[in-house]
């Protein structure tokens, strides 16, 4: 009779403290909001601030707005927040300027979509427009764009 040999393996281990603590959730950068029109001003307000911070470098508007699992689709390509921080970080670029023309906000309970446009202009005098519709969340009380959709919509020169 053959006898096996089985491998044995010996666990030690520290005692483990149990945290009666729960897990903090990340603060949310935006301010509380109570009522809807506090929500429906506060979203109008953050697309405003988005749009004329495409032509400066203040990425803070954007770092506040946008959730981390953020997406953009933006010119045929799939951006994430990580991305749009740093665009928005690096500065302007060709824009000179980025005006919001208007900002519609519909409720779909813990759901907002906003869709609206802005006029741009670039270095050289070019004018266009951008087209877009955010989808914005509400989770743990924080409103922020988990996806995004820009279209851009060339305009004749001046």
């Amino acid at each position: 009779m053959r006898l096996a040999l089985l491998p044995f393996v010996l666990v030690i281990s520290a005692p483990v403290e149990a945290s009666t603590a729960p897990a903090e959730a990340p603060a949310c950068p935006a301010p509380e909001l109570i009522t809807q029109q506090d929500v429906e001003r506060y979203i109008v307000e953050s697309e405003d601030a988005w749009a004329e911070s495409v032509a400066t470098n203040d990425a803070s508007v954007v770092k506040r707005i946008l959730a981390d699992d953020f997406i953009w689709v933006l010119d045929g390509k799939v951006v994430d927040k990580k991305t749009a921080v740093k665009w928005a970080a690096a500065g302007p670029g060709e824009f000179l300027s980025n005006k919001p023309d208007y900002v519609h906000v519909r409720f779909f309970g813990d759901t907002a979509v906003a869709q609206g446009s802005e006029t741009w202009t670039k270095k050289g005098g070019k004018l266009g427009k951008f087209v877009w519709t955010d989808t914005w969340v509400k989770r743990a009380d924080c409103w922020q764009i988990v996806n995004a959709q820009d279209t851009v919509v060339p305009l004749p020169a001046k």
